[in-house]
Order: structure tokens, then C-alpha cells, then sequence
């Protein structure tokens, strides 16, 4: 009968974890074996990989064509499928598809749960390993789907290959589709044989196991198992690579495979003849000479050289057989000496320093590792070598050394490839206890290095089955679960004969391992592959009676003719050209010094005013419009020039002066910035700050250097409708409109980003604004590098989904730091304004960690040393958090790079990490990577440490090291020209130094009350015509009629009491406050004798339906008759108009929940300007408030009611005005007009008030608080390479590990009960601690006493006393405390013990506490 005829696919899939991803062995395998399969044109087999590659470097196996399957990824995109095709950099270079699976992430439920439906697959035990893997799998299903309904026609035959459990899902999804698609799925290890032998298990003893099902449950691999079983049952045709792992599969799996399909090998991998030996030489120098350093001794050039590598499975790969080996091998009658490297891969710190001194300089140090461990006390390697006492001693004929480290040509020891070093052995050991078939030796015998294995590896039965004659130069010993000890008995007198061999036998030796080697080449393997299609091509042939004929997808396109295309507009720009004479504006245009510098301003204004007016104040948008005629007539004005000349020699004076250069350098991240109404990168009061806090760096020579994004569209442009509802409009921004200029290299080249994003790299061009002497630095990404999807990552402030909130915060702290070091600023203190910028920390400790090969411990250290937090948030749902999932997508690839866990990373941003469904806070991250934390006023501060108490649950709120600097306004910005005349003339010279003494502000008292009154007069007509101005323009007035906007301009007036109240509109600010009683608010605002009017303005986030619902109130109650003209909502809050409000108005109202408002500048604005300040106790204004400069409502709540509280302080508010304020603005001098008390107060609010709440003081109190006392820790701990960090570190592992071996023997503490507890008498505690190998100074123990307080319904510590360790007796420690109690009272008492350590900068720095 003639033998069937084999089919072949026309077209392949291959998937796996490890396609353009090294992991292990299955890499090798499916990466040598495409050039061996026949009948496959070039092209058609295409291998999916995962797109997991998450750093800027380019993945060196990955050759991305992004033109390659250019309609179908379109397509694929379309269907939600992400993938990116190329080249796999291997031999031959064929085809590769990556698909990213991280959107699935937050559909992992509803996919795993369609899974157990339709095919039993049970995931609920899956961790995130599974998960991951199992979502992948099912990303390279849905892209074969697309792909096979896009690109192919029925008649074509298909097969896809699945490698390992991880691409199951893949299978099961083509399944489900049920298209004409023939599987193959290949174990190669089955996860509960391996899971068996991963915990020191015995596998071989069957009668244990079973029931598989049940041991992968109680392995915690159910989920594994179930997948790697339903795959293997539903596929086509199932194999495995060796008769060991099919005896697995029959009996854990429940299935037979169809056929083996062993792993070949690529001949290729190793040079022949004089190539080997000439590498041979040059390694063996070398292994000689790293050993010779090692040991202290010379290396006999006849020692024999032994090995063994792979995978760090310590008990798997027999790491433990080959120590016990060695150990035996000491006591033997050695013909020559022997070296054992142990080239496992480990979890390190870099390369021993110490080493690579000695081995460039001399020296006596000795060590028996080349690398330094993450964690050496846990490492199994390292305590079996202590437990035989394998310490190289110089009479010892055995050597071992660790080699803990991936050889991959830059580890900085070898500097060389593991194949280089591998060639330079006598031999190899390979006693694996479990292994489906076993590369390692395979390649040492490729490398004709001879080896021992075991028949617990694939690999050694095949040779035995293979090599009948005797396979000289590979010994294969006899293992099993019984005779551990024999087997290395048996390895060891193998190695001691052989270092009798002669020089004949070594060469046979060699010649058999090469030999050997060739009975597994891949054209000797290569059919089985080819059958194993060919039987599942038949199998779906058969099972369909021929191929399916599905509706190709391409017969549901229709096609039209284009008569026209669309024109091909490219973009000109044509640039300015100003005369040289008056070429200087365009210098000043470019640097937003101008903004705040009065004389530059009125220059522009000089230049066109007409046309600084429709430029909206935009110099660079005004130079872009003036004519050549006007430019002209301009270079012979001779007052214009005359300006010009005056203000460019002050801005050139300005910019000549130049930081200390032994000031303290910091780098500040904000994610908005207001610094001018030109550059709309700002939405409120953060950005403001953000903006006057670099204006000040300017000022102060404070060497800052701003990182933040430019937004294409901004925060939105504010309009109302006719019924009083805010629309938000966005309008784009012109880059080469605005101060900013760009970033390149020496080389000209555009400054790009790069962020590693799922599935792709996000590009970020780097953008500069000058900012006085202060460089801001903006990244965007809206360019044609990037999808269409990231180029909208920088188009809205605070746009987008929460996804979109984490691709931007990801920007500005990871894209932020890589900009710093691209441009070569590295700064001693980095400063986090807000939570937004908290990736930062975790840069720059993936930094320290790859680059400088810390620990992460060490690194840890560096980077809070050197990092502020600065919160700006008073409730604790006010702090931005991601869900675990959502982060995962993201961010997956950086606990590797950090040499952590997940779960580690995690703990950064969670209270507990092992809670899913908490979700990461940005501010916890930024607490976890800061040494300093501080919130923006006192009170802020005081509620910043309740909220973030968990963090540190050993503590007490009010023992928490979070500080305070209470925010502040840039003095120049903000304060009208007219005031600055004024002060100037009185505050000293001083003061136009920026350093001065607040005290300077008392010189007000000295000017004439007449001369203060009548700028007040002054400044509020300039704001009402401001307003009738913008009530002018129909386009920003929709919210009135035409008849009730002429009946506004009539009824308002610049000759009444006039206050303002503009902020964000968010429900806690209380806008609808004043509006509590109707009634009594017409009588005051109509009081023919004291009228009172009432500007409101300000905008709601498009996305708070609750404020945009408080505008629409205000506009509402606007239009009643009786309030008409006296209480008016603008529009189109920005911050011209908040600057003619702060200095128009005569008082600022401000009537938040307390303690809800963090800080509120726009209070101390208006008080530069005299403008008294009118609020609730809260912010700023807790401090603020002196008699006689203000009003403040109580600080006491009356009511647990909000809403009776609300009525309370309406009332208030109401009595106040009639009562108090009104009255002492109407009361004029007869003489002169002037109201001689009100007048006082405004001098008051200036000589107070005004100059405790600059940027002048913000700035000196985070200077000396903060920025110079980190970068003095900072500059010590980077010292004589981070010795400081490295010490610390050491330290803190090693109190964790013994923190809970620590034994309470006993506690005596003053009781009632046997003692009469009264003030003024000392009283006695004690504790006696066995501490183990701690010493007493390490740990501190502490009495507490606190009383309940029932306003915050927690304990409030009374008093603190620390004990004193007193005797120490063997390894117990006696603590005393004498304590004398301040008060009487009743206070439960409590002992807490704490580490403790000198060098600690605060209690909060390491968090080890625990009550007693």
C-alpha cells in the first residue's frame, strides 16, 4: 500500500512567549528550525510573538517594516487588534507579527469567562502570570483571525502552531471562530510535571500523582494546567519533544501526544576547526584569568575546566547534585586541579567592583563570585556552597566560582558571549533531575566540549536510543528519586578519571561530543515537524470533507471610481524680518520676562495697539502681523527707539546675572503651568502657582529647571449659552505663536522622547520656554511619529479618559526625566508638584538600578534623598489613582527593569498591594519615593497628614514628617503698575533686589491716604470698564439679552462697594452661599445709601456637572430684576480678567467647606493690590487673618449639618456686610472723601498681609526647608560611590529580616491598680527585648500617652517619653523609662518599639514600628 502523501501548509502561524523574546530553550528551538521546514514559500510562515519589549532601546530581535501588511493592520486596528510587523533578526529573517495583548488587560474577566463557557477552561486561580500569558494567547488568535479573513482565500491551506500553555487561548479563540485552520499545539514541559520538580517533590514516583487535576490544585497551577490541558484536547494534533514529556502528557494531561517532535539544533552555532581553537585559546586566558583573581593564586594552564549553565533552577537543573559533586570530588586523589564555574543567571547588582579593581590594579582580594547578588542570603547557590564549605581554599584541588550573570558580551567581568566561554571547558555537567530535553548540553557538545548528563533528560535518552556503538565524549548517569547520593558519587569518580585522560583520550573525547551532537542537526529532525502538519492538515481536511469555503472578506468591499482626489496641501512658513534696528522685540518677544516687567509691556503696546489688543496681548502673534511699512516707520521713531533701547538694556541686565554655582540645582515637574495668557498650558490654581513659582526662580537666581507638556489645546475657552450653561470651546494653539522655541542637538536634530507605550514607543518632541533666566522645558507628542491615538496624549490638560490621565502622567514623569538626561541637567533635588509627576521616582530608580547597577534597595535610598513631594490636595479622593489593571497594561515591563516583584511595585502605590481591587495613588507613590513631603499652608499640611496617615500605620497623624510652605503669588505679575509705582517709592531699595525683609511692606503707613484712595477709585473704574467691554461682545454674551446687557452697563457702577468672588466652580467652594436668603441679599445689594455689587467668574471642569450647575444658578439669579447690573456673572475667565478683578474689586470673597481649600491665591493676589480679603477660616487665610486687615468667618463648626452650617454662614456673611464692612466703606470724611478707616484697613491688608504670601517668601522657605538640606543628604549619599546608600540599604535589609525574630520578654508599665498615678511624681517602665544579633541602639522603645479627641474621633498624642536601654544580658536588653507626666487627666497609655538609626533623616523614613 502506497504510503499516504504528506500535505504541507501554505501558510504557517507559529506562536510563542519567546518568538523576538529570549527566554529560555524554546527560543533556540523555533528560531533554528524555519530554514529546515520545506515547502513553505518565503513569507508564508509567519510567527507571533508578544509585543513586550517596554524601553526606548530598539528590541535587537525585532526588525519592524511597518509597510508590511500595511492594509490588513489598518484593518486589525480597526477590530481592535494591535499589532506591529517586521523581521525576526535571525537567520533567514522571516516574518513576524507582534501582537500587544495589553488592551485586553481590562477585559480580562469577560474573555477568560467566554473561555469556561465554551470550553471548561478554569482561570479563577490564575495569577497575573497566567493571566498575561493568556491574554496574549488570545491577542495571536484574534490577529490570525484577521489576518486569515483579510490577506486569504479558502483554497489555502492553513496551520497554526502553538508552543506551551501561554498561547492556548490562541487556540481555543481560532476554535471558536471555527475557521479552516488546522492546530498543532507542543508541550514542552508539562506544568504539573514541572511544578512537581520546582518544589523538591518526587515526580518519578507516580503512585503519587494520581490525580493531576488535584495536585495542580494543590501546586496553585490549576489554571495553567486546565489551559495546557484544554489546548492539548482541542487541537488538531498534539506533541510534545521527547519520550520523558510524553509519558507526562499521558498521564497528566489525559491525552497521548499524536507524535514527538524533538528538538534539533542549527550546526551553525559553533566555528569548526581552527576557528574553535583559536577561540578556545583566547577564552581559556581568559576564564584563567578572572579565576586567577578571583582565588588570589595562579591558574595551572593544564586544569581541567568544568562547567554547567542554564535556567537558575536550583533542584531542576541539578545545580544542587553539581555542588554535591564538587564537595565529593575534594576528597579524591586529583591528577590536576579543577574549576567549576557555575554560569547561572541571578538577580545582581552589577559587576564586583572590588573584582575588576584587582584585576586592573592588583590587589589581595578574593571573592568566589563575579557578581554582586540582589540577595545573596536567599540565594540557594550561595548557601549550599557555605553549607559544603566549598570556600577555594588554596590547598583544595576543587574551585568553584559563580558566574551569576546573563554572558551576553557586556557584563562587565568577561565582556564575552556565553558560547565564547563555553567553548574554553573540559567539560560540562548537566545532572539535571528534570528536563524534557536539554539544550545546554547539546550546545556543549556542538562546542565538541564533552558532558555528563542524565536519563531524566530528553536529551540523554535520545542518545542512548540514537548512539547504539557507545557515544564517547557524553556520559549519561543513571538518575532517579532514590539514589541522589550515588548519582553524584558516580559524576564525580567520571570527573576524577578523566583528569587522567591523556591528551589522545581528551581529543577522542572532544571528537565523540561533536559527534554526538549530529545525530540531533535539524535535517535529521526536521520530518517529524513536517508530519505533524501533514496530520493536522488531514485531520481538519477529513473532520470537513475538504476545506472550508468561507465568505472572503474581501467580497464585502465596494468600489467606486474617484473622479477627484483631494488636493495635497503641504505646509510654508514664512518668517518675520524685522529691520536689525528694532530686531531686539523679537528677542524680549521670546522670553516671557516681558510678561512681568511693566515697561516691556507698554512697549509692545507702543508698537501697534490696535494690534495688541486683537493679538490678545501675544507679542510674537503681534510681530508675526506688523507690516514692513509699519516695521519701517518704527526703526525711525525716535521715542519708540528710545523705549526700546531702555527696555532691552534692562532685559539684558537681568539676564547677565547668574545663579551661585554652589546653590543647590533643582528639577521641577508640574503638569500645568500659568504663566501667561499666551501660552495656555494652565487650567487654575496649580498651574498659576506653578508659573509665579518660576517666575520667582527667575527673580531669585533660584537655579530651577521646569518640566511640563504643551498641550495643542489647552484647558478649554469658557462661553455661555442662553440659558446660563458653560460650553467649553478648545482652540488650537499655534507653536510658532507662542514663547516657546525648539530643543535640538549639535547636530541640528529635533530633541525626541521616547516612552515605551504597549505595543509601541511614543515620541515626544522637547519644546523650550524662557522664562526669565528659568528654562521650562515641554514635551509633545502631537506629530506624525505617533499614532493618531498618542498624538492626542498632549491636546487637552486634563482630556481624555483616565487612560488618557495615565499616558500623560507616564509622559511627564518618565518622558520628563529622559528629557533632563538628553540634555545633560542632572540636579541635585527633584520636586514634584503634585502627584501628576510621580513617575519620576521610578525612573530614577530604573536609572540607578540599569545604569549603575544598584540595588533596589540602594537605589531607593539615592532617590529619596533627593525628591520633594508637594501635595495640593484636601481630600482624599482628590488624589489621582489607577486601577491595578489599567497600570499593568502600562507598565508591566518595570519591576524587571527595577529587579522587583509586581506586587513590590505595587506596595509604592497601595496600602496593600495584595488588594486588587484598590487602586495605585499617584500621591502614595510620590510619599513612598520622597524623603520630604509638605502640603501649601499650615492647615493643609495638617490635613495632607491625616490623609496620608495610612502610609505609615505605626504613627500618629500628628507625628508625621509632612511639612508645610504655605503658598504664595509673584509679587511683579500680579500687582498693578500703580501700586508698584507706589511701593517702589516706599519699600527701600531692597526690595528691587528680591532680597529683602517683609518688614519693607510696613512702609505703607507712610503714604497719603488720598493718594491710596484714589488709586482704589482708579482701579475699580478700569475693571467695571473691563466688564461692560466684554459684555460688548455678543460672542461671549449669549448668557443676556441685548435689553439686559444695556440695562448691566447701566446699573453698574465704579463708585459702590464692589466684591468679586472668581475660582474654579466646584460644589465645596460655596459660590451659592451669598444666594441662601433672596430676600435679604436685595436689601443689600439695593441699600440706596450702601449699595453693594457682586462680580462673579471662573469655570467648572467640563466633566463636574455639579459646578457647571452652580454658574448656571449665578447667571439665573443675575437676571432677576431686582439684581440685575449688581450681581453679574463674566464669562471667559482667563487671566487678564482675573488680574483686573484682583486689583479692581475692593474685597475678595471666599467661602469654601473647611478644610477643603488647600490653599487659594487668588485671596493673596487681591491683597498686593490693597484688596481686603472676606473668608471662612481656611487655606491661606489661617494665617492670613489679622484684625484689621480683613474678615474672616469663625473657624468653629456649629453644625455637623453641612446644610445647617451652610445657613449659619450665609447669616453671618449677611451681618458682616450690612453691619461691619459696608458701613466702613460708606463712611467718608467730609472734607476730603475718603473713608480714613477703610483706607486704614487696605494699608493693614498690605503691611500684614501682603508680604507673608509672595513667591519672594514661598521660594526662601522651600530653600532652606527643603532644597538645601536634601541636596547636602543628596551629595552624600551619591559620595565615593553611594557608599552612604549602600550602607543604609545594607542596614535596613537586614532590620527586616531580623525585625521579627525580635522577642518581647516582658513589659512593665505604670498601672492604677497597683500604684496612685498623680502629677509631679516620676514614674517607672520597663521593657526587657531579646534582640538577637541587634544592638540596643538599633531599636527604640517609646511610652505613649493620648487622649480620645471627639472632633476627629481618633486617639491624639499627649506625650512622648523614650526609653533608654539599661543592661544587656546575653542577647536580652533591659529598657528603662522614667517619665514625669505634664498634666493630669485620664490617657490610655501604649510601648511601641521603632528601628532606629542615627543616619535615619526622620522617624518616617523606614517604616518598621510595632506596638508591644
Amino acid at each position: 500500500m502506497l504510503e499516504k502523501k504528506k500535505m504541507q501548509p501554505d501558510y504557517l502561524f507559529e506562536v510563542s512567549w519567546e518568538v523576538c523574546n529570549k527566554v529560555g530553550g524554546i527560543h533556540t528551538v523555533i528560531a533554528t528550525k524555519a530554514p529546515y521546514l520545506s515547502g513553505i514559500k518565503e513569507g508564508n510562515h509567519i510567527y507571533i510573538g508578544p509585543d513586550v519589549w517596554r524601553e526606548t532601546a530598539l528590541n535587537p530581535e525585532f526588525l519592524e517594516d511597518p509597510n508590511l501588511f500595511r492594509s490588513w493592520k489598518v484593518k486589525a486596528a480597526e477590530e481592535g487588534i494591535r499589532v506591529r510587523t517586521g523581521r525576526w533578526n535571525i537567520t533567514g529573517n522571516p516574518v513576524a507579527i507582534l501582537a500587544d495583548f495589553s488592551p485586553y488587560i481590562t477585559r480580562k474577566d469577560e474573555i477568560l469567562t467566554n473561555f469556561w463557557k465554551k470550553f471548561g477552561l478554569d482561570s479563577l486561580t490564575g495569577h497575573w502570570d497566567y493571566i498575561e500569558s493568556a491574554l496574549f494567547g488570545y491577542a495571536a488568535g484574534r490577529a490570525i483571525e484577521s489576518f486569515v479573513r483579510y490577506n486569504l482565500s479558502p483554497s489555502h491551506k492553513i496551520a497554526a502552531h502553538f508552543h506551551e500553555w501561554m498561547t492556548g487561548a490562541g487556540l481555543l479563540h481560532i476554535k471558536e471562530c471555527k475557521l479552516p485552520v488546522a492546530t498543532i499545539f507542543t508541550t514542552h514541559a508539562t506544568t504539573v510535571g514541572r511544578s512537581i520538580a520546582g518544589n523538591n517533590l518526587p515526580l518519578y514516583d507516580s503512585t503519587k500523582w494520581s490525580h493531576p487535576d488535584k495536585t495542580a490544585g494543590d501546586l496553585n497551577v490549576t489554571a495553567k494546567h486546565s489551559l495546557e490541558k484544554t489546548a492539548s484536547r482541542e487541537a488538531h494534533i498534539f506533541t510534545t519533544v521527547s519520550d520523558i514529556t510524553a509519558k507526562e502528557c499521558k498521564h497528566f494531561l489525559a491525552r497521548d501526544p499524536d507524535i514527538v517532535t524533538p528538538n534539533g539544533f542549527d550546526p551553525g552555532i559553533a566555528p569548526d576547526g581552527e576557528d574553535l581553537l583559536r577561540l578556545r585559546k583566547e577564552s581559556r586566558l581568559l576564564l584563567a584569568k578572572v579565576a586567577g583573581a578571583m582565588t588570589g593564586r595562579t591558574i595551572s594552564d593544564d586544569a581541567m575546566f568544568v562547567g554547567t549553565s542554564g535556567r537558575y533552577e536550583f533542584r531542576n537543573k541539578g545545580l544542587d547534585l553539581f555542588l554535591d559533586t564538587m564537595s565529593l570530588l575534594r576528597e579524591r586523589n586529583l591528577e590536576k586541579e579543577v574549576l567549576a564555574f557555575i554560569f547561572v543567571p541571578a538577580g545582581n547588582n552589577g559587576p564586583n567592583r572590588e573584582l575588576i579593581t584587582k584585576m586592573e590594579r592588583g590587589g589581595d582580594y578574593k571573592t568566589n563570585m563575579t557578581h554582586i547578588l540582589s540577595e545573596p542570603e536567599w540565594d540557594p547557590v550561595v548557601n549550599k556552597v557555605r553549607e559544603l564549605k566549598l570556600f577555594n581554599s588554596p590547598e583544595e584541588r576543587v574551585t568553584v566560582l559563580f558566574i551569576p550573570t546573563y554572558l551576553n558580551g557586556s557584563d562587565g567581568v568577561f565582556n564575552k558571549k556565553y558560547y565564547d566561554l563555553l567553548s574554553a571547558l573540559d567539560l560540562t555537567l548537566f545532572p539535571s533531575y528534570y528536563e524534557p530535553w536539554g539544550y545546554t548540553p547539546l550546545e556543549s557538545l556542538a562546542y565538541s566540549v564533552p558532558t555528563i548528563t542524565t536519563n531524566l533528560a530528553g536529551f540523554g535518552l535520545w542518545i542512548k536510543d540514537h548512539m547504539k556503538g557507545g557515544h564517547p565524549g557524553v556520559e549519561v548517569v543513571e538518575r532517579g528519586d532514590g539514589n541522589y547520593y550515588e548519582t553524584s558519587v558516580k559524576m564525580a569518580n567520571l570527573i576524577s578519571e578523566m583528569t587522567a585522560d591523556s591528551p589522545e583520550e581528551r581529543e577522542r573525547r572532544r571528537e565523540g561530543a561533536k559527534r554526538a551532537s549530529e545525530t540531533a542537526l535539524w535535517k535529521n529532525l526536521i520530518d517529524k515537524y513536517n508530519k505533524a502538519y501533514s496530520m493536522a492538515l488531514d485531520n481538519i481536511s477529513e473532520n470537513n470533507t475538504g476545506f472550508v469555503q468561507t465568505q472572503d472578506e474581501r467580497d464585502k468591499l465596494s468600489f467606486k471610481v474617484n473622479v477627484a482626489n483631494s488636493p495635497n496641501w503641504s505646509s510654508i512658513i514664512i518668517n518675520k524680518q524685522l529691520p536689525e534696528r528694532i530686531k531686539a522685540l523679537d528677542v524680549i518677544s521670546k522670553n516671557l520676562w516681558w510678561c512681568w516687567n511693566e515697561e516691556a509691556i507698554e512697549l509692545f503696546k507702543m508698537v501697534d495697539l490696535e494690534l495688541w489688543r486683537t493679538s490678545h496681548g501675544n507679542p510674537i502673534m503681534m510681530l508675526d502681523s506688523v507690516t514692513l511699512s509699519k516695521a519701517r516707520e518704527l526703526e525711525t521713531d525716535s521715542k519708540f527707539l528710545r523705549k526700546l533701547d531702555s527696555v532691552y538694556a534692562q532685559f539684558n541686565e537681568y539676564m547677565a546675572a547668574k545663579p551661585d554655582e554652589k546653590e543647590a540645582t533643582i528639577s521641577y515637574f508640574s503638569m500645568e503651568y500659568g504663566l501667561d495668557q499666551s501660552l495656555k498650558i494652565y487650567s487654575g490654581g496649580l498651574g498659576i502657582l506653578a508659573g509665579d513659582y518660576l517666575k520667582e526662580s527667575s527673580d531669585k537666581l533660584v537655579p530651577i529647571t521646569g518640566v511640563g507638556l504643551l498641550y495643542r489645546y489647552g484647558y478649554f475657552t469658557q462661553k455661555l449659552s442662553s440659558l446660563g450653561d458653560q460650553v467649553a470651546e478648545y482652540e488650537a494653539q499655534d507653536f510658532t505663536k507662542l514663547p516657546v522655541s525648539q530643543v535640538r542637538d549639535k547636530d541640528g536634530n529635533w530633541l525626541i522622547v521616547s516612552v515605551a507605550m504597549p505595543g509601541r514607543v511614543l515620541k515626544a518632541r522637547l519644546w523650550r520656554a524662557d522664562v526669565g533666566r528659568t528654562h521650562l522645558y515641554l514635551l509633545d507628542t502631537d506629530f506624525e511619529d505617533n499614532t493618531p491615538e498618542d498624538r492626542t496624549i498632549t491636546h487637552h490638560l486634563y482630556g481624555g479618559d483616565l487612560e488618557n490621565r495615565l499616558k500623560q502622567e507616564m509622559l511627564l514623569g518618565i518622558g520628563g526625566i529622559r528629557a533632563l538626561r538628553m540634555l545633560g541637567i542632572e540636579t541635585d533635588v527633584y520636586h514634584c508638584n503634585e502627584g501628576h509627576a510621580a513617575f519620576t521616582g521610578l525612573e530614577r530608580l530604573r536609572e540607578y538600578i540599569n545604569d549603575k547597577n544598584l540595588s533596589y534597595g540602594e537605589a531607593l535610598e539615592v532617590v529619596r534623598a533627593s525628591s520633594l513631594f508637594t501635595t495640593h490636595t484636601p481630600v482624599p479622593a482628590g488624589h489621582d489613582a489607577f486601577p491595578e489593571d489599567l497600570l499593568r497594561g502600562y507598565m508591566s515591563h518595570y519591576p524587571s527593569r527595577l529587579k522587583i516583584s509586581w506586587e513590590m511595585m505595587m506596595s509604592l502605590g497601595k496600602i496593600d498591594p495584595a488588594n486588587h481591587g484598590e487602586k495605585f495613588s499617584m500621591s502614595n507613590l510620590a510619599c513612598n519615593l520622597s524623603q520630604e513631603v509638605n502640603g501649601v499652608s499650615w492647615l493643609h499640611g495638617k490635613v495632607s497628614r491625616d490623609i496620608l496617615a495610612p502610609l505609615w500605620p505605626g504613627y500618629l497623624p500628628e507625628e508625621l514628617h509632612v511639612g508645610h510652605v504655605t503658598n504664595g503669588v509673584h509679587y511683579p505679575t500680579w500687582t498693578s503698575s500703580e501700586w508698584k509705582q507706589i511701593h517702589s517709592e516706599v519699600f527701600g531699595d531692597d526690595f528691587k533686589s528680591h532680597n529683602y525683609n517683609k518688614s519693607c511692606f510696613e512702609g505703607i503707613y507712610s503714604v497719603d491716604d488720598q493718594r491710596i484712595w484714589s488709586l482704589r477709585n482708579k482701579l475699580r473704574t478700569r475693571l467695571i470698564e473691563k466688564i461692560k467691554d466684554t459684555l460688548s461682545n455678543p460672542a461671549s454674551t449669549a448668557h443676556y439679552t441685548p435689553q439686559q446687557i444695556v440695562q448691566i452697563k447701566e446699573s453698574l457702577r465704579d463708585d459702590i462697594l464692589t466684591i468679586g468672588f472668581a475660582r474654579r466652580f466646584a460644589t465645596y467652594k460655596r459660590a451659592h452661599l451669598l444666594f441662601t436668603d433672596i430676600t435679604r441679599l436685595e436689601k443689600i445689594v439695593n441699600n440706596p445709601k450702601q449699595p453693594i455689587q457682586f462680580i462673579f467668574a471662573g469655570k467648572a471642569h467640563p466633566a463636574d456637572k455639579a459646578g457647571q450647575d452652580l454658574i448656571r444658578h449665578i447667571v439665573e439669579i443675575s437676571l432677576m430684576p431686582q439684581f440685575i447690573g449688581k450681581i453679574i456673572f463674566v464669562p471667559g475667565y482667563d487671566m487678564t480678567i482675573a488680574k483686573r478683578l484682583v486689583q479692581g474689586v475692593d474685597i475678595w470673597m471666599n467661602t469654601p467647606t473647611r478644610p477643603l481649600e488647600a490653599s487659594g491665591t487668588s485671596g493673596e493676589k487681591a491683597v498686593m493690590n490693597g484688596v481686603m480679603h472676606f473668608s471662612v477660616l481656611d487655606g491661606w487665610w489661617v494665617e492670613g487673618y489679622k484684625e484689621g486687615a480683613g474678615w474672616a468667618l469663625p473657624m468653629e463648626k456649629t453644625y455637623e449639618n453641612q446644610n445647617y452650617q451652610d445657613e449659619l454662614d450665609a447669616a453671618t456673611i449677611y451681618n458682616m456686610l450690612e453691619n461691619e464692612i459696608a458701613p466702613i466703606f460708606y463712611d467718608t470724611d467730609k472734607e476730603s472723601g475718603v473713608p480714613r478707616y477703610w483706607v486704614n484697613i487696605i494699608k493693614n491688608t498690605i503691611a500684614k498681609v501682603a508680604g507673608n504670601f509672595t513667591t519672594n517668601r514661598m521660594i526662601t522657605d522651600y530653600v532652606e526647608q527643603y532644597y538645601k538640606p536634601l541636596a547636602r543628604r543628596h551629595k552624600r549619599v551619591v559620595a565615593r560611590d553611594y557608599e552612604f546608600a549602600r550602607e543604609m540599604a545594607f542596614w535596613k535589609r537586614r532590620m527586616r529580616t531580623e525585625w521579627p525574630h525580635i522577642e518581647v520578654k516582658s513589659i512593665i508599665k505604670p498601672d492604677n491598680t497597683r500604684v496612685n498615678l498623680s502629677i509631679g511624681n516620676e514614674y517607672h517602665a520597663e521593657v526587657i527585648l531579646s534582640l538577637g544579633s541587634l544592638s540596643p541602639d538599633e531599636v527604640g522603645v517609646e511610652f505613649v500617652l493620648a487622649t480620645f479627641d471627639q472632633t476627629q474621633k481618633r486617639m491624639v498624642i499627649a506625650e512622648r517619653h523614650e526609653f533608654s536601654p539599661e543592661k544587656v544580658e546575653g542577647g536580652d536588653v533591659r529598657y528603662i523609662c522614667n517619665m514625669l507626666p505634664e498634666k493630669a487627666g485620664a490617657y490610655s497609655v501604649a510601648v511601641r518599639m521603632f528601628a532606629k538609626h542615627k543616619e535615619l533623616p526622620h522617624r518616617q523614613d523606614f517604616d518598621l514600628v510595632r506596638w508591644l
